[in-house]
């Protein structure tokens, strides 16, 4: 495009507006013009203060945490860099434009590109707009977008310049705002009626300063008028204020002394004059440094809420001031005067800090105000010995992390941590003393930045990364290495753990340090300097720790470094000598790269080739997505912040404050889920903790939290992986260690491995040897598999271990794990008893049950050896592992007296108490003795034994009876059959006493007590042996006859047919009563098989007739009866369980009529809740829990909530929600009673048809057949799959379905409505029609 002149429009809307600023009067006492107690939120005297201050005040006390949140969301990928991480450079391109003078840069966070403005110049005034696409490699890549003629309108600016350069991205307008006072605006893609280059304001007087807002609608310009313009982004005016140097009075700075000496606590015995904190020692009047360009700054917050101006107040003498300002316009602070203060200027995206410059005679600092003015910390420059910051220019970054400064020459940036600022990058742009370097950030993406410097172009990228020495053991000593400047923090993370900013090792640089690497071996360091390589030698594994040594220095010869002269031109930078450390000039890195590392293309890439064939590359993006490439298997994390990758581990953090491992193993990778309480490779971790390095030896992974701090952890996944190598390798000592600890449970050095454990019991012992460590193993035994509970392996081996040449074995639970391990141990330690004699005590008593007798038998076979040291020791220690109680009484049990004395003195018991006792056993004959022993300790079985020996039958007798030792005491005089008789009598009579009559009567039969014996048989109901024992007493015919009667009574009583009509027919000869028992059974075919055996059918009519008419009109009945219910029942519930498809809640209200016409009380809640409220559910009307919380946890309900439930539910009342339950379990017991009588209405018709009462039969017939076809029919409706299991019974109510807890009450109900879980439909029985009906 040929440059032409633009129309010049006269900024006719700002002349004319005549932008001004109407200042406040203080004439009120209060200050301010609109009135008394304006300055405060409310005014009291109105009405409703107190409820708009408190609504005030909640809403305001809400506030910080809703965007702290939202604050958290929107950077969450993007969390803040912390000090170990050194910034390593990712992109370095470099274009020059030839014969242009760049002039400034701007982003366009489209496609990333880069709007670059060339001109004006004292040759030539044109201004040309190119846009650069971030792929472009050459300057002649980039493409004009529009030129124009641009002269200085302004008399006393011979050659006019850019200001402020701006690219809307929505618009895609550039903005461009001129010193000479032009603001102008070029369109890539201009409307109809729009221009390409719009001159669309003047401001006659010159601009010094202008800067857009970060929501682009606010451009505050300040012009050589002393005044100051806000416009919209139509570039209508919104405010005209003046710079006044009454703007001063604005703020009355009041330093309370924060990070002064004169308030640090410096102990009791130094002597202090007191003195007032807030008076400094010494104060600034604000003097003008001699080298001050006059320059005017703004700069606005993150938000765009206010913005500051750092601008020469025209007083004398002149002194500079920061001003801040609203996003109205109004003035709300002023700075408090700073010595030497300059003009660069930038206020901290996140709002907490404004930047600015001071310039003293022997330093340059950064200095830092708050929003108050106020001054907040400070950091001096370091520049080279023989340089001078000049031209300097101050820039933040988007996210608040990194300070750009730039200088004459190069640009440094600086991050803060710890409240110190470090050094971490710094660029050469090459000398121009001419102008300012313009330094441009990215606008969304935190460390890119473009430089421009004369017509050099620089666009740089950087990444936080930590330089760490190797992971790989033996070599994992930790050790971390920080950039400062001319300064390299050194750390070895295993040796200590030192805060930042403090290190191990601060090693003194020639020069800024640009990148380091650390040797595999540890031993060496190179630092890369912007034209040298420094090589450092150091060993940190030593005692003492050889600290580092400068050893050569390479210097940078185009392409090549070397220590000398004589170098080969090369494309790619290298190391003369040196096959392991890399340099890549276009990034400015460095690297050793290890046998398990290989470069790649992409400087965002690490390629690692893990022990096994494993190899993997990863790369993480900006967003947080961590891209896994392991043998062509993609593996995409999202959420990632850091990772680092070990010999068997990928280790990375999450955003949600996870910490996980990724096996690294030929089959596929899997990720773990985000349950740290069941998962080893999952860990939750303090928000924000990013990983510094790992120690795989020594089962650590060092995290920095957000704050600075370092902490050093020992993930789950780490020391259990090293446990289990450590018993694949049999080195156990190292793996009970790690147990011990890491407070690992001790039961995975069996379970991991459990047969080659049990074959090493032998080597466990002898590499552990410390006899307390033996203890403490066998101590912590238990029953569970803990590699298949919480220690479960969540990679599979790839090849299974062998043992001795035979397969692995499995890891299933062994149901004697610990009496087996035990077992092992003592058959080991009992050829050492004499080393390890304690050990064999706790191998006896950690049995289950603890085998305390083989324990105490060993103290006294050590008591018989008259070892009266070790004694000591194994009573001391059986007595600390064991109830010391249950102990005495098994030492008692073994008859011991001295050893139980033992025990009891150990356990400190009362001697007043055991040594009469024991003294009183010890005069006692032997079996009186152990009787005694076994009689205290309740051992009663034994104890009777004993009584045996000694012949004392009649204390035995007494003694069996006390303590109903029957069985064991019948045994030891089963072969004495006088005795014997005598003991089943007792026993006969203690059975009858406790009304066990069936037992008592075969014990009385069995002696031959037959009177006795019918006489229990007849309370036991037992009517055949009751009548035989009754014939061999023998009784009277009248009392047989008398005890038949009776008995058949008691049959017929309950409802024994069968039995009473045996009775009468075969011990009293009465067949008529004997047939109507059997009629009452609907036994019809018996009655007249026995009618017609005693050759007496008139029996038939007067007898059986009457029967069948009898219980045919019974049985119609019945089914008439189940008839009715099924119809009422069913159609019922067809309707409650249509109303509740329709709508539930009118479901739940029980009306008639539906829900919807239905009153509801506006106190019912319809949405289900946990908590307690006033009102209730809407279950509540159903329960009358009005005040009670309906919580779903069981354990909270009472007993008598339950009742009142199961009566509600028992009764199922109409209009309730528990009546189609109640009419479900109705209707499946009615089927369950038809199925009951099916076979009586079969008999009893076909005997009416054998009596020729073929009406009768036939109207029974139907009537079953009618019952039966209904409840066929209704089967399928009423058990539907909306029906749900019914009652549950117990504290166990509230069943679990998938997870999901039963609620009580009603709502239990409805939970159980709305299940499709299929009730178990009941059986119907077919029914047998006989065909002559």
């Amino acid at each position: 495009m040929l440059a032409r002149p633009a129309t010049r429009v006269p900024f006719a809307a700002v002349a004319r507006r005549g932008f001004h600023s109407t200042r406040p009067r203080f004439a009120s006492p209060y200050h301010y013009p609109e009135g008394p107690r304006n300055n405060i939120p409310f005014n009291p005297l109105t009405r409703f203060f107190y409820v708009r201050y408190w609504g005030s005040m909640a809403f305001a006390f809400s506030i910080p945490f809703l965007v702290a949140g939202k604050l958290w969301q929107c950077h969450s990928s993007t969390p803040p860099k912390d000090i170990m991480h050194n910034l390593r450079n990712t992109r370095h391109d470099k274009l020059e434009f030839q014969d242009a003078t760049l002039s400034a840069t701007a982003w366009d966070v489209n496609d990333d590109s880069t709007i670059l403005a060339f001109g004006p110049t004292a040759d030539s005034p044109v201004i040309t707009l190119k846009r650069l696409l971030n792929d472009a490699q050459h300057p002649a890549d980039a493409s004009t977008i529009a030129s124009w003629d641009a002269p200085s309108p302004n008399p006393d600016l011979a050659v006019d310049h850019i200001l402020n350069l701006h690219y809307f991205p929505d618009s895609k307008a550039i903005s461009l705002v001129l010193a000479g006072g032009d603001i102008v605006v070029v369109r890539e893609d201009p409307q109809p009626g729009e221009d390409l280059i719009e001159i669309v304001g003047s401001v006659d007087a010159g601009i010094t300063a202008a800067a857009w807002s970060s929501d682009e609608e606010l451009l505050a310009v300040t012009t050589q008028a002393q005044t100051l313009l806000l416009m919209t982004r139509s570039f209508e005016s919104a405010a005209n204020i003046a710079l006044t140097p009454e703007d001063v009075n604005v703020s009355n700075h009041v330093s309370v002394g924060w990070g002064k000496k004169e308030t640090q606590f410096k102990g009791r015995g130094v002597a202090k004059t007191l003195r007032d904190p807030t008076m400094p020692e010494h104060v600034d009047e604000g003097t003008l440094s001699s080298l001050d360009d006059g320059n005017v700054s703004i700069s606005w917050r993150g938000d765009g809420q206010y913005f500051a101006i750092n601008s020469i107040l025209d007083v004398q003498p002149k002194r500079r001031i920061i001003r801040v300002y609203s996003r109205d316009g109004v003035l709300e602070s002023v700075s408090e005067p700073v010595n030497c203060l300059e003009g660069p200027l930038s206020w901290k995206p996140n709002g907490q800090l404004i930047a600015g410059v001071q310039r003293l005679d022997d330093v340059v600092r950064v200095v830092f105000f708050e929003r108050n003015g106020l001054r907040h910390g400070e950091f001096d420059l370091r520049p080279d010995s023989h340089s001078t910051p000049s031209h300097i220019s101050l820039e933040w970054n988007i996210d608040s992390t990194v300070l750009a400064v730039s200088m004459r020459d190069r640009v440094q940036l600086w991050i803060m941590s710890n409240y110190h600022y470090y050094l971490k990058q710094e660029t050469r742009l090459g000398d121009s003393s001419s102008s300012y370097p313009w330094i441009s950030w990215h606008p969304e993406k935190p460390l890119h930045l473009s430089a421009a410097n004369n017509g050099k172009l620089r666009s740089l990228s950087y990444r936080g990364e930590v330089c760490r020495g190797s992971v790989t053991p033996p070599n994992d000593l930790g050790t971390v290495a920080v950039i400062d400047g001319q300064v390299l923090k050194i750390t070895p993370l295993r040796r200590t753990n030192i805060p930042p900013p403090m290190a191990y090792e601060e090693i003194a640089l020639p020069a800024n340090a640009l990148d380091v690497a650390i040797h595999e071996a540890g031993h060496e360091i190179a630092v890369l300097h912007h034209d040298s390589i420094t090589l450092w030698t150091c060993d940190y594994f030593a005692k003492p720790a050889k600290k580092a040594t400068l050893t050569s220095t390479l210097i940078r010869h185009d392409h090549v470094y070397t220590d000398n002269d004589d170098v080969e031109a090369s494309r790619w930078a290298r190391v003369v000598d040196s096959e392991h450390l890399h340099i890549r000039t276009d990034h400015d890195r460095i690297s050793y790269f290890e046998q398990n590392t290989h470069a790649t293309s992409d400087p965002c890439e690490v390629s690692w080739r893990a022990p096994g064939g494993v190899q993997l590359s990863c790369r993480i993006k900006e967003s947080g997505l961590l891209r896994v490439q392991q043998n062509e298997q993609p593996l995409q994390i999202t959420g990632c912040t850091s990772y680092i990758i070990t010999a068997s581990h990928l280790i990375y953090t999450t955003n949600q404050h996870r910490l996980k491992f990724i096996h690294l193993h030929p089959g596929r990778l899997e990720i773990a889920g985000d349950e740290p309480e069941k998962d080893e490779r999952c860990r939750s971790i303090e928000r924000g903790a990013k990983i510094i390095t790992a120690i795989p030896s020594a089962y650590s992974v060092i995290l920095q939290m957000p704050r600075g701090n370092l902490e050093t952890i020992y993930p789950r996944a780490l020391v259990l992986a090293g446990v289990r190598q450590s018993v694949r390798d049999r080195d156990y000592k190292k793996a009970f260690l790690t147990c011990r600890t890491q407070r690992v449970d001790m039961n995975i050095l069996h379970d991991y491995l459990p047969d080659q454990f049990m074959q090493d019991v032998g080597l466990f012992v002898k590499q552990v040897k410390k006899t307390e460590y033996i203890d403490l193993f066998l101590s912590s035994l238990s029953e569970e598999n803990v590699s298949e509970t919480m220690y479960r392996d969540t990679i599979a081996p790839v090849e299974e271990p062998t043992v001795n040449g035979t397969a692995e074995l499995s890891q299933a639970s062994i149901p004697s794990k610990i009496n087996k391990i035990c077992d092992a141990f003592l058959k080991v330690l009992r050829t050492q008893d004499t080393e390890n004699l304690q050990n064999i005590v706790t191998a006896h008593v950690c049995k289950k049950p603890p085998d305390l007798e083989s324990g105490l038998k060993l103290v006294s076979e050590l008591r018989s050896k008259a070892g009266e040291a070790g004694l000591e020791e194994a009573v001391e220690h059986i007595c600390f592992l064991a109830d010391v109680n249950r102990l005495y009484d098994t030492a008692l049990g073994l008859y011991d007296l001295e050893v139980a004395l033992l025990v009891a003195q150990q356990a400190q018991k009362d001697p007043r108490e055991y040594i009469p006792y024991l003294e009183a056993l010890h005069n006692m004959p032997q079996l009186r003795k152990q009787f005694t022993i076994d009689n205290d300790l309740k051992r009663y079985n034994k104890a009777i034994t004993h009584l045996h020996a000694l012949d004392v039958f009649d204390e035995l007798k007494h003694y069996m009876t006390k303590h109903e030792l029957f069985s064991a005491t019948i045994d030891l005089y089963r072969y004495d059959n006088a005795r014997l008789s005598e003991l089943m009598r007792l026993y006969a009579d203690f059975l009858s006493n406790r009304n066990r009559f069936p037992e008592a009567g075969v014990a009385y039969e069995s002696i031959s007590d037959y009177r006795s014996a019918y006489e229990a048989y007849a309370s036991a109901n037992l009517w055949q042996e009751c009548l035989s024992s009754a014939s061999l007493v023998p009784l009277s015919t009248s009392d047989l006859s008398n005890l038949a009667s009776s008995l058949a009574d008691g049959m017929e009583e309950i409802k024994n047919f069968t039995a009473a009509a045996a009775i009468h027919l075969d011990y009293l000869n009465d067949l008529d009563t004997s047939a109507r028992l059997l009629c009452k059974g609907y036994l019809f075919a018996e009655a007249i098989r026995q009618i017609t055996l005693h050759r007496k059918p008139e029996l038939l009519s007067s007898i059986i007739d009457p029967g069948l008419v009898d219980a045919s009109a019974s049985l119609t009945e019945m089914l008439s009866e189940m008839k009715s219910q099924l119809g009422a029942q069913v159609p019922r519930l067809r309707e409650l369980r249509q109303k509740k498809a329709e709508d539930p809640m009118a479901f739940l209200d029980g009306a008639e009529g539906g829900g919807g016409d239905t009153d509801i009380p506006d106190n019912l809640s319809l949405a289900g809740t946990d908590a307690s409220t006033t009102g209730g559910t809407f279950m509540t009307r159903y329960t009358n829990q009005t005040d009670g919380t309906l919580a779903t946890n069981a354990t909270r309900k009472t007993s008598k909530n339950r009742r009142r439930e199961e009566r509600k539910r028992a009764r199922g009342k109409k209009g309730t929600v528990y009546e189609e339950e109640y009419l479900e379990n109705s209707i499946a017991r009615l089927i369950e009673r038809l199925n009951d009588t099916n076979g009586d209405i079969i008999e009893l018709i076909r005997c009416l048809m054998r009596r020729g009462m073929r009406e009768r039969a036939s109207a029974v017939q139907v009537a079953m057949a009618d019952v039966m076809e209904i409840c066929r029919t209704c089967m399928d409706e009423v058990f539907a799959p909306n029906a749900m299991v019914g009652n549950v019974d117990g504290d166990q109510q509230q069943t679990e379905t998938n997870g999901v807890s039963r609620p009580w009450g009603g709502e239990g109900v409805l939970w159980e409505a709305m299940r499709t879980q299929r009730k178990e439909a009941p059986v119907l029985k077919s029914f047998d029609t006989l065909t002559l009906c």
